[in-house]
């Protein structure tokens, strides 16, 4: 579990590396059911912007903790992509899509930890 929550501080890094905001880490890690033990949520403010975060976890996570995505979607259109490194799950939003689907809300049992931005 120290390893994923390393994880987490890097991905939360590669997101302020490229000025995301609003980021919010969701500890599912004691909820039944739950697909994974994390959701980091964070919001971009153009199409543009969610992919070059998108880059930067992908790089940080890579470099700073040997971890790949298995998967990565949303890339066409960039407005919610959605990055799986298994026990951490990373969304990143345009702000509409954000509001629209309020992830943080979902699980409301989960803790929120909400990180404040950086600017």
């Amino acid at each position: 579990m120290v390893k994923t929550k390393q994880l987490v501080e890097t991905i939360t890094k590669g997101i302020q590396e490229k000025k995301g905001h609003d980021i919010v880490v969701a500890d599912l890690a004691g909820i039944e059911g739950a697909i994974c033990n994390y959701f980091v949520i964070c919001t971009g403010n153009s199409p543009t912007q969610v992919d070059a975060i998108t880059d930067s976890v992908e790089e940080f996570a890579r470099e700073k903790a040997g971890e790949k995505p298995v998967h990565v979607v949303g890339r066409e259109n960039a407005q919610w992509i959605a990055m799986d490194y298994t026990d951490v799950l990373v969304h990143i939003f345009l702000p509409d899509t954000r509001e629209y689907y309020n992830l943080e809300n979902l699980w409301e049992d989960a803790k929120i930890n909400r990180i404040p931005n950086l600017d």
